[in-house]
């Protein structure tokens, strides 16, 4: 891997390993001064994200490790198991959250000073943005998954807090209208709405994660590239066989069978995989490639009606 790719990396985690800390301590000032079920779902799920941020760190500095005897294609996946972890986890804060958001709507509570728990929420929904805005510029440098992610993540909180917000804006409308018993019910139902918001990008994020665990392909980018350069020097072999992709983290690996005519020369043969191979790691970054070359079957058009092999 490119060294500014690892520091693009280093810069993201580090950033986000910092804003979750001020995160965690405004929420939990907040939570203290308004005593707010919201806040307590918002405070959960920055601190699972400070928990991530430090997972991350360490499991960056591992990914970033060059294949060894013992994992031989390098230690890319880790990062996909840090987007499987902090998905899982996000869900079952979601579904914890949920259920005391449930029996906070039955017996509500009040909660104290709104004004203070809204201008906590647009603090740290402008910390999140900006976070996010960041990282994902990181993820962008780097291909990295697992900061995307951490992107994702920043971006979800960031909506989750302005939300939260907005609950706080309309708890204050209603009890200076003299709505106090339905404002009581905000709270818990602003809880309720970030819980259900919180499960489905986690669970996506889970389920993409683990599938990429399993070995997934190439995305279709990717892919297209390839065929890009297979067809960029289709003059110089006769076909391509068993072509197969697959993905490790940001790492991406690609093989496939080179058919070339029985008698051409080893070194034109060699030039040929050697430009194949140049010409998809240029295009697809932290990229390796494997092409195996076997000879003709002589089972073409051109030798079953006697002619010249067009590839000599």
């Amino acid at each position: 891997m490119a060294p500014e790719h690892a520091l693009y990396m280093r810069r993201a985690t580090l950033v986000s390993l910092f804003c979750n800390i001020i995160l965690v301590l405004i929420k939990s000032s907040a939570l203290i001064l308004v005593n707010s079920l919201a806040i307590a779902v918002d405070l959960g799920i920055s601190f699972v994200g400070l928990i991530v941020s430090v997972i991350l760190y360490y499991s960056i500095k591992l990914a970033n490790r060059p294949a060894d005897l013992i994992h031989n294609y390098g230690y890319g996946k880790i990062e996909h198991v840090c987007e499987i972890l902090e998905g899982v986890v996000l869900i079952g804060i979601a579904l914890a959250m949920s259920s005391q958001a449930v029996v906070h709507l039955l017996h509500p509570k009040p909660i104290d000073l709104p004004l203070v728990g809204f201008f906590s929420c647009t603090l740290n929904s402008a910390l999140n943005f900006g976070g996010a805005f960041y990282i994902f510029k990181m993820a962008r440098k780097s291909g990295s998954p697992a900061i995307r992610a951490e992107g994702i993540h920043y971006r979800m909180e960031g909506i989750i807090s302005a939300l939260i917000g907005v609950s706080f804006i309309f708890s204050i409308f209603l009890q200076a209208n003299g709505q106090e018993t339905l404002a009581l019910h905000i709270d818990p139902i602003a809880a309720l709405l970030v819980s259900m918001i919180l499960v489905i990008p986690s669970f996506r994020l889970a389920k993409a994660s683990f599938f990429q665990l399993l070995d997934a392909s190439v995305e279709e980018e990717s892919q297209m590239e390839i065929l890009k350069q297979l067809s960029g020097h289709i003059d110089r072999f006769c076909e391509f066989r068993d072509l197969k992709t697959r993905t490790a983290g940001r790492n991406k690996f690609v093989e496939f069978k080179l058919i070339v005519p029985e008698d051409i020369s080893f070194k034109k043969g060699y030039e040929t995989v050697d430009l194949l191979e140049k010409g998809i790691k240029a295009g697809i970054p932290n990229c390796e490639v494997l092409v195996k070359m076997e000879p003709c079957r002589k089972d073409c058009e051109y030798w079953k009606k006697g002619r010249k092999c067009p590839y000599l």
